[in-house]
């Protein structure tokens, strides 16, 4: 998106610029490669991609085809797997800005990452690591998997989706660390992690918990020091946390420092936490729309199993691969709202279109997408009743694969609105500080929507029979009716918080 690109670079002041360009010149030393590297950051980032990418996408297929894994228990490994991969980055990026250079954490995990695939190929080619071949259609009596071959898979996963997730974010912190000009970095990587200062304001404020704010004056806090410090007073808004900047003899004397103190911190400090605070309940939203997109993807591939997916007489897509449509209307949709919604929109209103109304049209098309989804299966399961397929596991359902493009598109439309709006939005709202993890905010809620999935699932399975592993026994229409429930439940939490939400930046949407 276009807010995303235009960094802070040509409206920081003077004295802003001054101060980067003097942290640049102190580390002449140690300059990057520059342009010269780009390529070799790029091909790194598109062999761990290319690599991640085939096997998650395929974990199921290969779970149940291969390792004789029920479907519903593959789905909620597979959901485990991918909120893994999503939250692993956070961690990746915790470590390289607190404790090691971009680049040894890179260099690390890509290594992690590479003993993960050479295991993974190593249980697909060495019979002995897998479950003997169960027969079509004898899904009952196939061979379970045995506790070693499991610990194998397990461990090899765990490799894979630590070595996707530790480089994923770092990355891109390692390339922008190549060029010491911050026009071309356009950025500046802060010193330590941004979290730190926000732990540091929470112990800070509890400790001086007994100290009341409401009758200092602005002389009494702690505005930082150097052409950086803000000298705006605390707001009254969580006035509790205000205590953290109260400077005080005490909190000195523990540290024998202002700088660095966990008993004192600036009041810049304390605001960013506040806003970060603040934007809170609106990103929750995306975790509880997370969540049915989870379900949904693990669901769609059940059922791309039992469909027909010839192409022609000779040529039948795998199971997995009907995910590409979703991927491929996500892509379209944002390079739309790009190059054409977002200006016709301007034309017409006189108004930008806001993030939060961005997010909103995703929800909305969600909804929709889910709905479509319930009819389509209730399709499937009419054609399995009337070739009576219900009660021959592995059969074939005479139904085009391709019905499932309708519902898979529109998911992807919905996630062209709202994933880059809550980017756009978090990149907006939060603190300077704090910026460069907004796309890490995101990929943690996805992380944990993968989670909240896993479990939504294994609640429908235990308490209901929607979903046997046979799913043309089961119900998912049903299951897709409750995915619409919670979106709308949802939507109806996402309108509140959107309106009693303030933008920082008054000129938002004009």
């Amino acid at each position: 998106m276009k807010v995303e690109g235009k960094l802070s670079t040509q409206s920081t002041s003077k004295e802003e610029q001054g101060e980067v360009h003097r942290a640049c010149d102190e580390n002449e030393g140690s300059k990057g490669g520059g342009w010269t590297t780009f390529p070799f950051v790029i091909a790194t980032v598109l062999g761990l991609s290319v690599a991640g990418g085939g096997w998650a996408s395929n974990l199921i297929v290969f779970l149940i085809t291969k390792f004789n894994v029920k479907t519903i228990a593959a789905t909620k490994i597979n959901n485990i797997i991918l909120g893994t991969n999503n939250l692993f980055p956070i961690a990746g990026a915790f470590i390289a800005d607190s404790f090691f250079t971009s680049f040894s954490v890179v260099g690390f995990f890509s290594f992690i990452s590479l003993l993960g695939m050479i295991m993974l190929t190593i249980i697909a080619t060495i019979p002995s690591l897998m479950p003997s071949p169960c027969p079509i259609g004898s899904l009952i009596t196939c061979q379970a998997p045995s506790k070693f071959q499991y610990s194998v898979l397990y461990a090899a996963l765990s490799l894979a989706s630590l070595g996707l997730g530790g480089t994923r974010f770092t990355i891109a912190t390692m390339g922008a660390d190549q060029f010491n000009n911050p026009t071309d970095q356009g950025k500046v990587k802060p010193k330590g992690s941004p979290f730190l200062s926000i732990a540091r304001v929470l112990v800070a404020a509890i400790w001086k918990r007994k100290m009341s704010s409401a009758n200092s004056t602005e002389n009494d806090y702690y505005y930082g020091t150097g052409v950086l410090a803000d000298s705006a007073p605390p707001t009254k808004s969580f006035r509790f946390l205000n205590c953290a900047a109260l400077n005080i003899e005490e909190a000195k004397q523990f540290e024998g420092s202002h700088e660095n103190s966990w008993t004192l911190c600036t009041v810049r400090e304390v605001e960013d936490l506040k806003a970060l605070i603040k934007i809170m309940p609106l990103w929750s939203t995306g975790i509880f729309l997370s969540t049915p997109i989870g379900i949904f993807s693990s669901l769609t591939v059940l059922q791309a199993l039992t469909m027909d997916r010839h192409l022609g007489p000779h040529f039948k897509i795998p199971a997995a691969s009907i995910i590409a449509f979703n991927l491929l209307a996500t892509a379209i949709t944002i390079f739309i709202i790009d190059r054409f919604i977002l200006l016709k929109y301007k034309n017409l209103t006189g108004r930008t279109l806001t993030p939060i109304k961005q997010i909103g049209i995703g929800h909305i098309i969600n909804i929709i997408a889910l709905i479509a989804s319930a009819l389509i299966e209730r399709k499937r399961l009419g054609v399995v009743r009337a070739h009576s397929l219900m009660n021959q596991p592995g059969s074939a359902v005479p139904m085009s694969a391709f019905w499932l493009v309708a519902q898979l598109s529109l998911i992807g439309i919905a996630e062209g609105f709202h994933f880059p709006g809550q980017v756009s939005l978090c990149y907006q709202e939060f603190p300077k500080s704090l910026r460069s993890t907004s796309t890490a905010m995101i990929s943690l809620l996805i992380g944990i929507g993968y989670y909240l999935s896993t479990a939504v699932t294994d609640l429908v399975d235990r308490t209901t029979n929607w979903l046997p592993d046979d799913i043309n026994q089961g119900r998912l229409d049903n299951v897709f009716w409750m995915l619409v429930v919670i979106c709308v439940v949802n939507f109806g939490y996402f309108i509140t918080c959107a309106k009693i939400f303030v933008y920082q930046n008054q000129n938002v949407g004009k």
